[in-house]
């Protein structure tokens, strides 16, 4: 994969993708290129105004393309239960799972969970698990869900996954990607023990310039703090282009296997895609079961033929 980029992606003619996040930054970037490749793509976005703005730029950037908006609030178990039911198509090839929340300040979802936890890996888990049954009707399905190298910073509390006892922002952001790699770890080996070709692998886009990093002090009203990361993106980020090229990669490169990690190939920063280090908590195979338990009770949504 040395020096791949989205002009070496196969053909996507015939096939649908669904992008979480993808009015905006990588979500926008890996939505327009798999368009570019042929895809029907649909943009889940919780915004209904920019998702469609979205889709009116990437039908200019990409003429003739097949785009549709979906609402879908990760946020809320009762709009990702809505996008679900909503799904138009009966094939799905590609569910990307990009769209995510970093570093805000303590707050909780519709259904009362963490903030990051909730949107970044409880939303996606109830996604994943209310399309199976289409992404296991399409032969060569994946799943790829964009994790960050930041999940090194803490491994999960399966005691305390909504970090009601203390709260940090950058530890509970950090749980949430960990989150994010053993549900990969897990889907990969529960598809497996029942024989299914569903692919699940993971991506990270490294440092990428996104407005990702700016949401928290926004919200705090932290002006100073907002305006030294934007200067730091822009400095020292890739582009939301070259960031989204390693879900890109696990989305579509013939050699991606199950249960992969992507990432940028120098330092984990920036650069054309690569196998990415991931900490060894994230193969853990009894953590992955109890977070798979776990996320199957706070969020109501089994995995029907999937028990191990």
């Amino acid at each position: 994969m040395p020096g791949w980029n989205a002009s070496d992606m196969p053909d996507q003619t015939g096939r649908v993708a669904v992008v979480t996040g993808a009015n905006s930054g990588i979500g926008y970037a890996t939505a327009r290129e798999l368009a570019r490749k042929g895809a029907r793509v649909v943009l889940a976005c919780r915004s209904e105004a920019r998702g469609h703005e979205a889709g009116d730029r990437l039908v200019t950037e990409v003429p003739d393309t097949d785009v549709e908006f979906g609402r879908l609030d990760l946020a809320d178990l009762g709009s990702v239960r809505g996008f679900a039911a909503w799904y138009p198509y009966e094939r799905l090839d590609l569910l990307v799972n990009n769209a995510g929340v970093m570093a805000l300040p303590y707050g909780t979802t519709a259904d009362g969970f963490e903030t990051q936890f909730g949107v970044n890996h409880l939303g996606h888990f109830a996604l994943t698990g209310l399309l199976l049954p289409v992404l296991n009707a399409t032969n060569g399905a994946r799943v790829v869900t964009v994790s960050s190298f930041m999940h090194a910073l803490s491994n999960i509390d399966i005691d305390d996954l909504n970090s009601e006892r203390r709260y940090s922002r950058w530890t509970a952001y950090a749980r949430s990607k960990t989150a994010n790699l053993l549900f990969t770890h897990e889907l990969a080996r529960r598809t497996a023990a029942a024989g299914s070709d569903l692919v699940a692998a993971a991506a990270h886009p490294g440092y990428a310039d996104t407005d990702l990093h700016t949401a928290g002090p926004r919200m705090t009203g932290n002006k100073l703090t907002e305006r030294m990361r934007h200067l730091g993106s822009r400095i020292i980020a890739q582009p939301a282009e070259s960031g989204a090229l390693p879900a890109l990669y696990a989305a579509t490169a013939p050699d991606v296997r199950p249960d992969s990690f992507t990432g940028p190939s120098f330092v984990g920063w920036r650069g054309s895609p690569g196998p990415s280090r991931r900490a060894s908590w994230t193969l853990n195979d009894r953590a992955g079961e109890r977070l798979w338990e776990a996320s199957e009770r706070l969020t109501g949504v089994a995995y029907e033929g999937l028990k191990v």
